[in-house]
C-alpha cells in the first residue's frame, strides 16, 4: 500500500467515526426532545418559548465537546433548564413571574477556567439564594424538580412524602423565591450544597445530593 492509499484509508475511517459521533449526538437529542419541551414548557408556560429553548438546547448540543459529557441526558435536561429560567428572569418577563435562580450549564466541562469560574460563581450565588429563601423541603423538592426534571412520583419517594405535598413544595418554593425573606445561610451548608450539586451535574450521578437533600428533610 502506498502512502497516498493509506492517508486515503485514515481520511475515510476518519470521517466514518466523525459520523458515526454525530449520528449518535442526533440521536441522544431527538430521544431526550419530548422531555426537553416537557422541561421548558412547564417553566415558561408558552409552547413557543418552550419550541425556542429546545432549539437553542439542541445548538448548544451541537457545539458541545460531547466526548468529555458523562451524561447526555443531564446535560441536556440541564441546559434546558438554565435556558428556560433564563427567559423566565429576562427583563420582559421579570414582572409576570419568577421561577428562580439561574442555574447555568455545570455539564460541559471543556471550557476555560475563567469561563468554570463564572459559572460557579453562578451557581454559588442561585444556591445562596435558595438557603436563603426557602426550607429545607422546598429546597429539596424545587432542586430535583427545576434542575433535574424528577417526577414528582420519585421526589415523594426520596424526601418520604406524598406526591401531592412535593407538587406543593414546589409551588411553594416558586413564590417563596419572589419574596424578599432572606434566612442566615450557615458557610459550611452553603459550599457543601454548591460543591454536591455541580458534581451531580458535571458527572450526572446524583445519588450524593439526593441524599444530601434528604438529609436536610429529615432534620
Amino acid at each position: 500500500m502506498n502512502l497516498l492509499e493509506s492517508h486515503t484509508d485514515h481520511t475515510e475511517q476518519t470521517g466514518d467515526r466523525s459520523i458515526r459521533r454525530w449520528d449518535g449526538a442526533v440521536s441522544a437529542f431527538v430521544s431526550a426532545a419530548p422531555r426537553l419541551f416537557a422541561i421548558g414548557l412547564r417553566v415558561l408556560q408558552d409552547v413557543g418559548e418552550a419550541e425556542d429553548v429546545v432549539q437553542e438546547t439542541w445548538l448548544r448540543w451541537a457545539r458541545a465537546d460531547r466526548s468529555v459529557v458523562v451524561s447526555p441526558p443531564a446535560f441536556l435536561a440541564l441546559t434546558t433548564t438554565r435556558l428556560a429560567i433564563n427567559v423566565v428572569q429576562s427583563a420582559r418577563r421579570r414582572h409576570e413571574t419568577s421561577a428562580g435562580p439561574w442555574l447555568p450549564e455545570t455539564t460541559d466541562r471543556a471550557v476555560s477556567p475563567g469561563t468554570a469560574a463564572e459559572r460557579h460563581e453562578a451557581v454559588d450565588t442561585a444556591i445562596r439564594l435558595l438557603l436563603e429563601r426557602l426550607t429545607p423541603a422546598e429546597r429539596a423538592a424545587y432542586l430535583l424538580r427545576m434542575a433535574f426534571d424528577y417526577p414528582y412520583r420519585q421526589i415523594s419517594e426520596i424526601l418520604h412524602l406524598s406526591e401531592d405535598h412535593a407538587r406543593q413544595l414546589v409551588r411553594r418554593a416558586r413564590g417563596h423565591l419572589a419574596t424578599e425573606r432572606c434566612r442566615p445561610v450557615s458557610t459550611t451548608a452553603h459550599r457543601r450544597l454548591v460543591q454536591t450539586f455541580l458534581a451531580a451535574a458535571q458527572t450526572g450521578d446524583l445519588a450524593e445530593l439526593e441524599e444530601l437533600l434528604a438529609a436536610g428533610v429529615a432534620r
